[in-house]
């Protein structure tokens, strides 16, 4: 029996070359493969500048920052995410609001975000959750209306379009993550990118301890971060963006082969597909199963098998920090918590073989 893991990253030649010429350079941190890489994925994406980071959730916290999110600012963002795109904004203080999302995309509902906004209310942070853009749209639109910040937390979703156009393109500033997960991978790693060149110099500001942008390195002129991602990581970034293309192909090839297997097994509810304005980059593929004791029922049967699985996504709110410091508690997001309770994450990776596939979906069509 052999074991199918949940995900893995796709290395190769090309990424060890380059960073063996980093390790050769003696250039370990903030040189110019830093500076290659930023401009590499600002290129890609469409945006005009764009500032490598540490991580994806340093990218979201700066972004937070860059806003004006202080003490008892109310933020709305989804519940159906990685804690990261609630806990960016708690740092400085502010307030989770979680609205509703939509039952098909599992995104943001607009409608649920408009009725969330009240007085208080500071930024948006919007989340395109598994590589699917949210509505940006509308989001953008009642961010405008109302006065308020609009964050794209688009960690999962590098290579995604939105109307005929990638995301990082359409204006917001976005933050891409490449943990070793995602499409992309440095090892940790995030990029934040901006239209804005001042919002651009303070980025790369905070993330260097505050340093001046330009300006020496004993001088600070605000209180900063050490948020700076290494040249080693960057060699890594630039290796896999070389490779972009024929990661996302591969990886919608794994997508429609599941389509396949799955699509005759009556009890599950795959993935939306893509239309006219959302085009998704494939992060991990997950499907809905009837109900939260078939799911455990599944796992079990994973697990005797030797196939990797995990439960995304819990509902943020309902974390166990959540419900003591904000005594949130369900109810409050029933789709959300809907969704939670019953999707499971399938194996799913760049590298991942037909064969692997065929067994997972037949263990899985067995459980059922």
């Amino acid at each position: 029996m052999e074991s199918v893991p949940l995900s893995g990253p796709y290395l190769g030649e090309r990424e060890e070359e380059l960073v063996l010429e980093v390790l050769r350079s003696g250039r370990l941190s903030l040189g110019p493969t830093i500076d290659r890489f930023e401009e590499l994925v600002a290129e890609r994406v469409g945006a005009p500048y764009a500032a490598a980071v540490s991580s994806g959730t340093t990218g979201l916290h700066l972004l937070c920052i860059s806003a004006g999110i202080g003490p008892g600012d109310e933020v709305i963002t989804s519940p159906y995410s990685f804690a990261a795109s609630a806990n960016c904004f708690m740092y400085e203080g502010g307030i989770p609001v979680f609205a509703d999302i939509d039952r098909r995309t599992f995104n943001l509902d607009p409608a649920a975000v408009e009725a969330a906004i009240t007085p208080r209310t500071k930024a948006i942070v919007a989340v395109d959750i598994y590589g699917y853009p949210c509505e940006l749209d509308e989001l953008r639109t009642i961010a405008e209306r109302h006065g308020l910040a609009l964050i794209e937390d688009s960690c999962e979703a590098l290579g995604a379009g939105y109307r005929g156009a990638p995301l990082g393109s359409q204006g917001t500033s976005c933050v891409f993550a490449f943990y070793p997960n995602k499409q992309v991978t440095t090892g940790e790693g995030g990029m934040v990118t901006t239209h804005s060149e001042e919002e651009w110099h303070l980025i790369r500001s905070l993330r260097n301890q505050g340093r001046p942008e330009p300006g020496g390195w004993l001088e600070h002129v605000r209180l900063g971060f050490n948020y700076r991602l290494s040249d080693i990581a960057a060699a890594l970034g630039i290796g896999q963006l070389e490779r972009l293309d024929e990661i996302l192909t591969l990886r919608g090839h794994a997508a429609t082969r599941y389509g396949e297997l799955l699509s005759g097994i009556g009890e599950i509810e795959l993935p939306c597909a893509d239309d006219e304005a959302h085009t998704r980059s494939w992060f991990v593929y997950v499907a809905l199963l009837p109900d939260a004791a078939t799911r455990e029922r599944v796992i079990a049967t994973f697990e005797r098998e030797g196939i990797g699985y995990n439960r995304y996504l819990p509902s943020i709110h309902l974390q166990p920090y959540m419900r003591e410091r904000f005594a949130f508690g369900e109810g409050l997001c029933p789709v959300a918590e809907d969704v939670s309770s019953r999707s499971l994450a399938l194996p799913f990776f760049t590298g991942i073989e037909a064969a692997s596939q065929q067994r997972v979906a037949e263990v899985l069509a067995s459980a059922l």
